[in-house]
């Protein structure tokens, strides 16, 4: 391999929110990872660095330039320059989404379990969760669609927030399911939010369908939000892009994004975003067969060591979704005792929704600190099922 992705590096003293833990702890929740970007993405923001002057960016054509060839080379969809938004992130997108879009009280609609800040982007600002729990049987999800029929057709619903490739659950959703979902948020007047942000992070030889591809129907009625923050590791660079091919929809965002003050790059945005896209395709690859290989492990060492532990196959992310229903029935208690036992820190699945049985855990980090992580599991596992 040309990049290698097994060198620990300290995080220590760099102000990470992932590692700022006790000594001897080993976080592996939050979804950032313990593997250094792209070089190519590191020479960019160095020679950015060097100029020495960070005043106000502007966004050249070189950074709409890079979203549009990427999307099309990679996944198929060609976006045009004046469907492209700036954002700090995709959760300040989201979040100003949903002040514009919807009114207080209103239901935003989310297919749990899913990533638990949309909650949050949700509840903030004083509308309400409506989740459409996704049906779990046979080690697989897939949706429930009378429920979300029904959840879609309540006349307070007015938005909903789509996550493909879907956190926790690994899960890409194919064109068909889309296109259903596409149909019947049109048909009820509600509006879809996509949160594309794991889009790159597929397993080798799989991709994803952008929604906004599926038809023009699609398109028509969406929100897509992009970002090379999870793919490269650049979630502090603070950079996104929303994607709104209908022009009335665009200017609501345009309009959101601008008041609530995200729509302006920092000095290190745009060189970031553009290095990755044109430049990191390499890197990406091998990225992807690396946290493969890593989820074959965790697979292999679950049914050796700690079988009643189940891993839910996963097509996407770097985010494993652990189904411990035959170790307890309260996954945050769980996730307490594996901490306190061996340090091990791992995302509980309760405040995902429907996750009540579930952990999940982050594999991006070198495969000396997943095998840790892995037989500090083991280790508390043994010792909750002794008392429990």
């Amino acid at each position: 391999m040309r990049y290698n992705f097994d060198t620990v590096i300290d995080r220590a003293n760099t102000n990470s929110y992932k590692w700022d833990v006790a000594e001897g702890e080993l976080p592996m929740w939050v979804a950032d990872m313990d593997l250094r970007t792209a070089p190519e993405i590191i020479a960019a923001i160095q020679e950015r660095a060097a100029h020495g002057i960070f005043g106000y960016s502007t966004l050249p054509d070189s950074w709409y330039d890079a979203y549009i060839c990427w999307w099309k080379e990679r996944h198929g969809v060609v976006f045009q320059k004046d469907q492209l938004l700036f954002s700090t992130g995709v959760i300040p997108t989201i979040s100003s989404c949903v002040r514009k879009l919807t009114t207080p009280a209103e239901n935003v609609l989310l297919l749990t379990p899913v990533y638990h800040i949309f909650y949050n982007c949700i509840r903030n600002n004083g509308r309400n969760v409506l989740p459409c729990p996704l049906v779990y049987a046979d080690g697989c999800y897939c949706i429930d669609w009378t429920a979300l029929e029904q959840g879609l057709s309540d006349p307070q619903t007015t938005l909903m927030l789509l996550c493909d490739p879907h956190n926790p659950i690994g899960k890409i959703w194919d064109r068909e399911t889309l296109d259903r979902i596409g149909t019947l948020a049109y048909e009820n007047g509600v509006i879809v939010l996509s949160d594309e942000i794991h889009c790159d992070i597929t397993d080798p030889g799989l991709s994803y369908v952008p929604f906004a591809s599926v038809s023009e129907l699609c398109a028509q009625n969406s929100i897509t939000c992009l970002s090379p923050t999870k793919a490269f590791n650049l979630a502090g660079l603070q950079t996104s892009a929303a994607v709104v091919p209908n022009q009335q929809l665009r200017h609501k965002v345009w309009r959101a994004l601008n008041t609530d003050e995200v729509a302006e790059p920092n000095a290190f945005a745009v060189q970031a975003a553009v290095a990755a896209f044109r430049y990191g395709g390499a890197w990406l690859d091998e990225l992807r067969e690396y946290l493969y290989t890593s989820k074959q492990l965790v697979k292999a060492f679950l049914e050796e060591h700690i079988p009643s532990i189940r891993l839910v196959p996963s097509e996407a992310t770097y985010l494993l979704w652990l189904d411990c229903s035959a170790v307890c029935t309260d996954a945050k208690d769980l996730a307490g005792a594996i901490r306190k036992t061996t340090g091990l820190y791992l995302s509980d699945g309760v405040q995902y929704g429907n996750g009540e049985q579930f952990l999940r855990l982050n594999i991006a980090c070198p495969k000396v600190i997943l095998t840790d992580g892995l037989h500090r599991l083991q280790k508390a596992i043994e010792a909750y099922a002794k008392i429990h």
